[in-house]
Parts: C-alpha cells; structure tokens; sequence
C-alpha cells in the first residue's frame, strides 16, 4: 500500500487498482450520501460484518500456512459481535462489549478444545491467533460502525460525513505514498517489515493526508478548524502507516505477499486485510480525536 524504491510504475497493476477503487467509491458514496436512513445504517453493517468475516478468513489462512489450527468461525462470529455492540450502542446498549467480548472467550477457548479436533500442542497459539482476529477486526471495523452511527448535530449527516472524512484522509495518504515512493523512494523505511517501502513514500503519505484533511475541511466538515484539519491528518496519517507495517510483518512471518493468498480478493489491491491496515488503526484515532475534542458521543 505503501510505497516502492525503485522509480517506476505498474501501469497495468494501477489500471486495475484505479478501476476497483471507482467501483467502490461510486457505491460507497451512494451509501453515505443516504447515511441518515436506517436502511443505509444495517447496509453499512452488513458490509463491514462481510469485510470482518473477509479479514479473519484471510488472517487464518496465514496461521494455518505457519502450522498452526485458528478458528475461523470463532473469529467471525467474535468480530460480528464487537461489531452488532457499535451498532446498537445508544439503543439501550442491549448487547454491551463486556457481553460480546464474553460470549466470544466462551466460542474461544471452549468451542475451539470441545468442538474441534486441533491438536492440543497448539492450542495456546491457536486460540490467541483466534482472539486477535476477532479483536483486531471486531474492534477496527466495528469503530466505523460507531462513527457511522453518530446522529446529527450541527449539521446532517454527521456519521456519513466522519466515515468519508475517514476514507479520503486514509486512502489519499496510501494513493500519494504509492507514487511518491515508487518514483522517489530510496530510503528504505523498514527492510526487515516491508522491503518496498520508504521514507519518501512515508512522507508522502503524511502529505496526502494533510491534503485530504484540508479538503474535508472545506467540502464535508466546515466546522473543522485548521487546527483540526492538520491534527487529524498527521494523526490519522501516522497511526494509519503504522498499521500497514504492522500487517506487513504478520505477511512476513507468514511468507505471504498478499493477505488473500488464494483466496478471493480486490482486484489490483490484494486481500482484505492488505485494505484495512491503514483503517484499522484510523478509524479508533479519528473516534478518539472527535470524542475528546469536540464532544461527540
């Protein structure tokens, strides 16, 4: 996602990379510009909860390549109920994440040893695979259900409009770093992680970022200040590379390059979680930033 250090591009891997993304952008900005209707809100789940079953799918394919036995039902069903929690928070909070987070210790730890026939000798490395897809998907997909959530306040559509913000910012920032670092990039920024990335595509990437802010600022989010917009650029711009490198070295441990492996995937964009890294890690900082500084519940 990031970028490359050699000075040339792919034209026909970005052809097909720059057709899937405006395939999903021209639905995706459908969805949010209905953002409001409850329809578009169980819409909204139903794609995050079929990008969370995607994701630990892909994240067990990995562990079963590394000898070990992760459940990919207990996975699924756990990151669905951190996700069901932040869509039907402020509805009485029927389901609550100490409820969620319960219920899917118990398909852990006991569906996995009672249920399934995995050896014993791996059962710690297992079931901890198990708990981090289920918490790393349940929890990253499940703060943009939360922010979609959100009900208007000063202006309408305000999930609809935190959920572009987090889709501009982060996706811009990865679309600069790709150019910058494969027609600059020299520096390697992690060799042992990620041989392909680099400073200059890092830089890059934080410049993307500060681009997109100030355009979300002006478009979608007027009541953004300046302050606000190169916060939650540098912000979003930092924790979101740290969450690519973070799946890169788990691509690494497990010799893979691409999430996916054979598995389906987004055409010129790998697997899944090779497009959710970078959100992933996002979505809980721009939570935290509105939450914190401007009082969003």
């Amino acid at each position: 996602m990031s970028s490359q250090p050699n000075r040339t591009l792919d034209r026909k891997n970005l052809a097909t990379r720059v057709g899937s993304a405006l395939v999903f952008a021209v639905l995706f900005l459908t969805l949010l510009y209905f953002g409001e209707n409850q329809i578009s809100k169980a819409i909204f789940l139903v794609v995050v909860g079929l990008a969370a079953w995607m994701g630990v799918r892909e994240m067990s394919g990995m562990g079963r390549k590394m000898g070990l036995d992760p459940s990919e039902v207990a996975g699924t069903l756990g990151a669905w109920l951190i996700i069901v929690h932040f869509f039907l928070v402020g509805t009485d909070d029927p389901l609550p994440l100490w409820l969620s987070l319960a219920v899917t210790g118990i398909l852990i730890h006991f569906g996995m040893l009672l249920f399934r026939k995995n050896p014993i000798q791996n059962a710690l490395p297992s079931q901890a695979l198990t708990w981090m897809s289920a918490l790393y998907l349940g929890l990253g997909l499940g703060f943009q259900m939360k922010l979609f959530m959100f009900n208007a306040t000063t202006r309408s559509n305000t999930g609809g409009r935190l959920i572009l913000a987090l889709y501009l910012i982060t996706c811009l920032g990865d679309t600069t770093a790709y150019f910058v670092g494969s027609l600059l990039g020299r520096h390697k920024l992690a060799p042992k992680v990620s041989p392909k990335k680099s400073w200059e595509g890092a830089l890059g990437n934080l410049a993307g970022n500060l681009i997109a802010a100030f355009i979300i600022k002006a478009f979608v989010c007027p009541d953004w200040s300046a302050i606000d917009a190169v916060a939650l650029g540098l912000l979003m711009g930092i924790v979101g590379q740290l969450g690519d490198l973070v799946e890169s070295a788990w691509k690494r441990s497990a010799d893979v390059k691409d999430s996916n492996m054979d598995m389906m995937g987004i055409p010129g964009h790998g697997g899944m979680l090779d497009r959710l890294d970078s959100l992933v890690f996002a979505a809980p900082a721009l939570y935290a930033y509105v939450h914190f500084v401007h009082g969003l519940n």
